[in-house]
């Protein structure tokens, strides 16, 4: 009996202890679901957005710089590749899932007189492109923002004022992708979608804040030298640049102020072509 009367208070402390660990566990299940809450931004947006990876706050700032590709025998290069999979739940785009498929791009900071002879060319081979524009290039060029609406190619956000973007507060950059996205709406009732980082620096953190937006990032698999329209190339050496990079799924960026790129274009578009690939916007 006196077993007993010992057992029953011990049951029952036993019973009270196991009672409030299993509250103090359901308590922190819900702090932490709050705290997912909190940090939760709503976005009006069938991709997932940077929020589901992380907090905006929580994500890195360390500066990542892309330049031109280094392609060898046509072969994919490695380093688009990695970037792509380490940034890919940021909708960030170095590659074409189709690898028969290639993305021709041209950056648009300003117009050197050489935009309408790119875009016969284009309306000629029956060839899309992306055209990457900054504010400036939208407000000054109405009609060619105007054409590249009408002729079917994709104008792009290039940002606001050319802005590094992992080199800003969060809010400047927000702002450097929300007010060309907005002008272009009013203006010209279009709605950007795809983003391109001005000279290819961004940082873990803004390409959250590009995608928050809606955004996919845009990057490149190759480049080459042609911005500079005091040294331009030279044009053979130029088509053969092009020509042989090419690769699966690539992203070619080109710059519209570039003489020579507005008069081989004729001749990459039939190259690229003969060697079996297709053109395509569609990332």
């Amino acid at each position: 009996m006196k077993k007993i009367k010992i057992l029953i208070p011990f049951l029952v402390l036993v019973c009270l202890f196991c009672g409030c660990k299993a509250e103090i566990k359901s308590n922190e299940n819900n702090t932490i679901g709050n705290q997912n809450e909190s940090t939760s931004e709503t976005v009006e947006n069938t991709a997932p957005t940077a929020q589901a990876v992380a907090g905006i706050s929580d994500l890195s700032t360390e500066k990542v710089v892309w330049g031109p590709g280094n392609i060898k025998e046509h072969k994919q290069p490695a380093d688009p590749v990695k970037l792509q999979e380490r940034f890919r739940s940021f909708n960030a785009n170095w590659l074409l899932p189709d690898e028969k498929s290639i993305c021709l791009t041209f950056d648009e900071g300003y117009e050197n007189g050489y935009t309408p002879q790119i875009l016969d060319v284009l309306k000629e081979k029956n060839v899309q492109a992306i055209f990457f524009v900054t504010y400036d290039f939208a407000k000054d060029n109405p009609d060619l923002i105007r054409r590249m609406i009408d002729e079917g190619h994709i104008v792009g956000n290039h940002s606001y004022r050319h802005y590094t973007m992992d080199e800003v507060s969060d809010e400047v950059a927000r702002e450097e992708v929300t007010y060309l996205h907005d002008y272009m709406e009013k203006e010209y009732g279009y709605t950007m979608s795809y983003f391109r980082f001005p000279k290819g620096e961004f940082s873990e953190r803004a390409l959250g804040i590009v995608n928050d937006l809606g955004y996919k990032s845009v990057f490149w698999s190759f480049a080459y030298a042609d911005w500079d329209v005091d040294k331009q190339p030279d044009e053979t050496k130029a088509f053969t640049d092009i020509c042989e990079s090419t690769h699966p799924g690539e992203i070619i960026l080109l710059h519209a102020v570039s003489k020579t790129n507005a008069d081989i274009l004729g001749k990459v578009i039939d190259d690229i072509v003969q060697q079996g690939y297709t053109f395509t916007v569609g990332l």
